[in-house]
């Protein structure tokens, strides 16, 4: 059974299919550019020259990973989110009663508390450590590493290194300085694969292999969804993007945005799926929100937000699009007894996973009878295999689209200018603009109001 996207719904409201017919007819010009810059290497999530190196790495780690039972993951952003929306989609047991398999905890923030917890709670001998920062420098990360590496010395002595596996960059950075003189062990995050199209690779493949996941059939999903793309000749390429299905979420995406809707809902029906809906909003609102273009993301779980948030999406502004993900092939879970009260006979016989798809179908529904433009994402069944194919499917229409609103979906300039004040806040050196700016910012008189 194949994965599918469904548009019998994707042009309403304001929408037109031939607004996005207006952007399709750029696929001679965009193939073009992705053919110039796939052979460059400038799109490595695209063609993977990494994947047969990291296949044999991780074969070959995976025998270790066995010896631990927990993994501290130090990162933040792309170095964090596609992980812990893997191991929510499978390795869900984790969060249950009587758990004693593997367990991933993710520091992706600043939060002493959490962090000095867990020093507390973890066995140090149990534990591996995997801090991941592509350019080695990532404040955030580096902090806690400092921290934890303390943590292991003083546990461990001179054995902490060998509960510890660095990601980054191949060539540059302290982390790659810190591995190379402690001998500590290094998987490489390759040159231009920025984080948050950086799952499909260690990143989010280490800890994948850690809690057992099929990781081959991430990167044998992924590379269905790419493999046309990275690899057509020339002559076939523009013939090739448009037909492919991420060119058609692009060209919709742009469409939605020159129509004036401002936000991208990511619905997902899938519950333990749920967690790829924060995944997307890092990766669509760091790639597009720039030059006061673009549309939000905003990640919605199904049936959880239908009593939240989805009175806005039905009833608000009239501003939303929506990615509305469903499965064919979930699971329907246990049966209802016949001893359901009789005012609700209608389940008898039926199952609880049928209450989550005519939740699903009542929300579509109401979503298009309320003019949100929605396309349909369904993956043919709840795997890994799947999920790769989803994620690669919309990391290659998050750049195609950039390269329709004529932005570079790769960079994050804004995203910088808060880590560099951070830094002068700190007291780093080389930020002697930054600390000006911040003496006039806190100089600032304050208005107060109690409450």
């Amino acid at each position: 059974m194949a994965h599918v996207l469904e548009w019998s719904h994707a042009f309403i409201g304001r929408l037109d299919e031939a607004d996005a017919a207006v952007f399709r007819r750029r696929a001679p010009e965009l193939a073009g550019r992705l053919g110039r810059e796939v052979a460059a290497g400038r799109l490595p999530f695209l063609s993977m020259p990494y994947r047969a190196v990291l296949e044999e790495e991780l074969a070959g780690l995976e025998p270790e990973l066995r010896r631990f039972r927990h993994m501290l993951l130090l990162g933040i952003g792309g170095s964090a989110l596609g992980a812990r929306a893997l191991q929510k989609a499978f390795a869900a047991g984790q969060d249950g009663p009587g758990h004693d398999g593997p367990s991933l905890w993710v520091a992706d923030n600043v939060c002493p508390s959490v962090l000095e917890g867990w020093m507390k709670r973890l066995v140090p001998e149990e534990t591996v450590v995997v801090c991941i920062s592509k350019s080695g420098g990532t404040i955030e990360t580096l902090a806690q590493y400092f921290l934890v590496r303390e943590w292991l010395r003083s546990a461990l002595g001179a054995d902490w290194v060998r509960h510890v596996i660095i990601v980054t960059g191949a060539d540059r950075g302290f982390l790659r300085s810190e591995a190379e003189t402690q001998g500590i062990r290094a998987l490489e995050v390759p040159a231009y694969l920025g984080g948050r199209y950086s799952a499909l690779s260690a990143v989010g493949l280490l800890p994948a292999a850690f809690l057992g996941m099929d990781w081959r059939g991430l990167l044998r999903g992924a590379a269905s969804v790419a493999e046309p793309l990275a690899t057509a000749s020339p002559g076939a390429l523009a013939a090739v993007l448009e037909r492919h299905p991420a060119f058609a979420l692009a060209a919709w995406a742009r469409a939605l945005e020159m129509r004036g809707y401002g936000q991208l809902i990511f619905f997902c029906y899938m519950p333990q799926w749920s967690a790829f809906g924060q995944w997307f909003a890092q990766l669509w609102a760091e790639s597009l929100g720039k030059q006061g273009r673009g549309m939000m993301p905003v990640p919605a779980t199904g049936v959880t937000d239908q009593h939240s948030v989805n009175q806005m999406f039905l009833d608000g502004p009239r501003d939303k699009g929506c990615i509305f993900v469903t499965c064919p092939g979930m699971p329907r879970g246990a049966a209802f007894p016949d001893a359901v009260p009789e005012q609700w006979a209608y389940l008898r016989g039926r199952h609880f996973g049928d209450l989550l798809e005519a939740e699903s179908v009542g929300t579509c529904m109401a979503l298009v009878r309320s003019g949100v433009p929605l396309v349909r994402l369904m993956p043919a069944a709840p795997t890994e295999e799947a999920a790769g194919a989803m994620m690669l499917l919309l990391e290659a229409a998050t750049v195609l689209t950039g390269w329709l609103l004529e932005i570079d979906p790769l960079d994050q300039p804004a995203v910088e200018l808060g880590k560099r004040l951070a830094n002068a806040r700190l007291g780093a050196s080389g930020h002697d603009g930054e600390q000006r700016d911040l003496a006039a910012f806190l100089g600032t008189a304050g208005r107060t109001q109690e409450f």
